[in-house]
């Protein structure tokens, strides 16, 4: 299966896809910017990450609350394993991807690709880690299997968890836990400031509420694995269209969950005007042919102008420091602006 952008994301998905693939086993408006075909759009041109000019100089040792109630202390920060690509993306992006000696498959950025991978599909490979010997691991709540996390901290290695990000006030939170566990405070305030000015300068390009809002439904799609899901109000993607001026239609509809099976029923009720997609996602379906040919999408005014907006995988729902280049992406895909 293609890889999801997050091991939260990745873990849902797999849950509600296996209640999908039972099921089936079972037998069981108006938009501001004018209609018609689509043509699909990276968030970037080249899949890189861009670090502060300078290269901090760690203050070590730091001790710092750890999302799952620990206190860790760090004593270094030669070796550093993040466990998921919006983790890794911050360190990179703080400056100190030398640093960095391993990813996980969701690390897909241009810096990182020289990196081994140290997780098998989603599940990290404690063993991979250790032989690395790290120095600080940096790990979300949902990183997993639990045992292989708690055999890294058994081996003496300092792990701090961060909690996963679902909306845009997470970025500051994530780049703070990151940027002083590391040691490098100073630069994560640079760092905030730099993403928080662009993130409203991409704002300003949403146009004025003149007109109705754009409905959009998020679909996660793995066609290879028959995996077809409609994201609800915790897919993450809900604070991403609210700010580029959209309606989340998933969210609107009262679908409490992350994900849900695709239903003609759930799209008929959600009626939206575009849908957004993961580029890989659309991709493994056939493109825009393949997607309206998923049951219910061609009776939606998205399906019947063909009006689909992606985003590169690694950064949809990063929340981190391309967070801009997302809602750019969306912005101008929605609304025509660029």
């Amino acid at each position: 299966m293609p890889t999801p952008p997050s091991h939260r994301f990745s873990r849902s998905a797999v849950a509600v896809a296996a209640l999908a693939l039972a099921l089936a086993l079972a037998g069981c408006g108006g938009t501001t910017a004018p209609p018609g075909p689509s043509t699909p759009a990276a968030a970037t041109a080249a899949d890189r990450v861009e670090p502060l000019a300078a290269t901090p100089r760690p203050a070590l040792p730091a001790t710092v609350p750890s999302a799952d109630g620990t206190q860790v202390t760090v004593t270094s920060a030669e070796r550093v394993i993040p466990l998921t690509g919006s983790l890794n993306e911050i360190v990179h992006t703080l400056g100190l991807g030398e640093q960095v000696v391993a990813r996980d498959v969701t690390a897909t950025f241009e810096q990182a690709a020289r990196l081994p991978v140290v997780t098998r599909g989603h599940d990290v490979s404690a063993e991979s880690v250790l032989s690395l010997r790290p120095t600080l691991v940096l790990a979300e709540t949902t990183t997993g299997p639990a045992e292989a996390v708690q055999q890294i901290r058994d081996a003496g290695i300092p792990v701090l968890v961060v909690a996963p990000a679902k909306a845009l006030e997470d970025v500051p939170k994530r780049i703070d836990a990151v940027a002083a566990a590391l040691g490098v405070t100073e630069a994560g305030a640079e760092l905030n400031r730099r993403t928080a000015d662009r993130i409203a300068a991409a704002r300003r390009d949403v146009p004025a509420a003149a007109g109705k809002r754009p409905r959009v439904a998020f679909l996660y799609l793995r066609g290879t694995a028959s995996v077809y899901l409609l994201g609800g109000s915790d897919s993450g993607a809900a604070s991403l269209l609210e700010a580029a001026g959209a309606v989340d239609t998933g969210k609107e509809s009262g679908l409490g969950k992350d994900f849900t099976p695709i239903t003609s029923e759930a799209l008929a009720a959600a009626a939206p005007d575009a849908i957004l997609v993961m580029a890989k996602g659309l991709e493994s379906v056939g493109g825009i042919d393949g997607l309206v040919k998923i049951p219910g999408v061609a009776q939606t005014p998205a399906g019947m102008d063909r009006r689909v907006v992606t985003v590169d995988d690694g950064v949809l729902l990063n929340y981190g420091p391309r967070t801009d280049q997302v809602l750019s992406s969306l912005i101008t895909q929605l609304h025509g602006k660029g």
